[in-house]
């Protein structure tokens, strides 16, 4: 057996050697390197954490307030008249004088604010508000240019993992999903021409399973509205709140999947009440189906679909006509379809189709009979924050008179944070 002391001799001074300590070098020098490459990148997310906990917004409670929104510049153009320039909703007879026309606008700038929390009554709570510039105008030379800032949706949610409460202002439970548009954000597309959008005050439950495949009951009471136009100051009750009963709708669903791959389905029922012109109660109602299909990552298809009456304070239902010259409901039907293609992680593309289809017989003379919308988009992200979109819109309205036809392109620019 060799002795230990010669061997380790031995070995110190082969390692201690010029040739072992050349060929060392390179391997110590590539591990300093890198560990040195560590240390920096470490500092600078030491920095980073610094700097964005010295700038966060936070709340009284101190809890961080996360502020988001979208900057977007229209420039949209007309074929006609129609009920509003920058998002028409249908085609309107001639006026005197030029029937369509060119502008430029900023008002479907919209902000937002959300914050969360834990352990809130053995949930997680969540709160967030949303604001845009699409109130309407100041009477004033500027017109468009001085837009009235506007509450969209305020929502208060306490989750579970078996359910859900919350309390705010929010699209109809029935028909909760919108179709996607850069051009349409003050109005969601495909108003009067198949989706019920109208964000009301609203207090709204949910109890669903666990797992992959989820169902769920829902259940939600909502401010009642008729649809009519309030003053420009003071306001007083409409022909839905006189009656002093309370919007109600109900809902079955079943969603799967998460992010990317998320989908749901889901029918509901609406039941509301209000006053005709002579005082005589009426009934709003409807039964709605809504769908959100992934197909894969990058395919969706997703819309809406009705059949009801007097559904006007919905959000347009009946192509914004909710009774008759008689008093008498107007029946209507509708929906609307998207298919929207994720070609890349910054470019959306899809094409989408509405309509609603009220009763002949029950619209008032001179109103409109059918409208139907078709578009086309293409959003890109091209860089950082940056976002375009470029929409085509054509709206085909039916009158007593015969059809009419509006064209609608829509270029909008902006940035998003």
């Amino acid at each position: 057996m060799v002795p230990a002391l010669p061997c380790a001799l031995a070995c110190v001074m082969f390692v201690t050697s010029p040739g072992a300590l050349a060929a060392q070098t390179p391997a110590v020098d590539s591990l300093r390197a890198r560990v040195e490459a560590a240390e920096a990148a470490i500092e600078m997310l030491r920095s980073q954490l610094a700097t964005e906990a010295a700038s966060a917004v936070r709340t009284r409670s101190r809890t961080s307030l996360e502020l988001s929104g979208r900057v977007l510049m229209h420039t949209f153009a007309n074929s006609r008249r129609t009920n509003n320039a920058d998002v028409p909703l249908f085609a309107l007879p001639n006026a005197a004088g030029p029937e369509g026309g060119l502008a430029l606008a900023i008002r479907q700038t919209v902000l937002g604010l959300a914050f969360s929390a834990t352990d809130v009554l053995g949930g997680d709570f969540l709160g967030d508000l949303d604001v845009d510039f699409y109130g309407g105008q100041q009477p004033s030379t500027g017109g468009r240019t001085f837009p009235l800032i506007r509450l969209r949706t305020v929502r208060a949610a306490i989750n579970w993992t078996h359910g859900e409460l919350l309390l705010g202002q929010e699209q109809p439970l029935i028909t909760n999903v919108n179709p996607q548009s850069l051009a349409s954000v003050g109005v969601p597309g495909f108003t009067a021409a198949g989706n019920l959008w109208l964000w009301l005050p609203q207090v709204r439950g949910t109890v669903q399973t666990a797992g992959r495949v989820r169902f769920g009951l829902q259940g939600a009471v909502l401010a009642p509205t008729s649809g009519d136009p309030a003053g420009l100051f003071d306001t007083d009750f409409d022909p839905a709140e006189k009656t002093r009963k309370p919007y109600l709708q109900g809902r079955v669903r079943v969603s799967w999947g998460e992010d990317e791959t998320a989908g749901e389905f889901g029918v509901g029922v609406h039941r509301g009440w209000l006053y005709d012109a002579a005082n005589v109660e009426r009934t709003s109602e409807a039964l709605a189906a809504s769908f959100v299909v992934p197909v894969g990552r990058r395919l969706e298809l997703r819309g809406e679909a009705f059949d009801g009456q007097a559904l006007r304070g919905l959000g347009g239902g009946g192509i914004g006509q909710g009774l008759g010259a008689t008093g008498d409901p107007v029946r209507t039907r509708g929906g609307w379809g998207q298919l929207n293609l994720r070609a890349s992680s910054r470019v959306l593309t899809g094409i989408g189709f509405g309509f609603d289809d009220p009763e002949d017989a029950d619209v008032p003379a001179g109103g409109r009979l059918k409208n139907e919308v078709a578009e086309a988009h293409l959003h890109w992200r091209p860089s950082g924050p940056m976002v375009i979109g470029l929409e085509f819109r054509r709206a085909r309205t039916r009158f007593a008179s015969g059809p009419l036809t509006n064209d609608h392109l829509n270029l909008a620019l902006g940035f998003e944070f």
